[in-house]
């Protein structure tokens, strides 16, 4: 049986580094904190590394959207 969605509790540094990892092995991810600010800041943190990334042209700006999407 394979893992195909993750919930990460907690938006904060490591929250948001673990959602990112898993989105970008594929995985639909849930995030959830106790504010819902927290979550916004954690997308908005995940959305300037990948941007970073493209940038770097680690990945490319479809690469981007397709993880971005993946995250909610």
């Amino acid at each position: 049986m394979a893992i195909k969605k993750v919930l990460v509790i907690g938006a904060g540094q490591m929250g948001s580094g673990i959602a990112q990892v898993m989105a970008q092995g594929g995985m639909d991810v849930v995030i959830r904190d106790i504010k819902d600010e927290f979550v916004q800041r954690g997308i908005a943190g995940i959305n300037k590394n990948l941007t970073k990334s493209v940038e770097k042209g680690k990945l490319t700006a479809e690469e981007k959207e397709a993880i971005m999407k993946r995250i909610c």
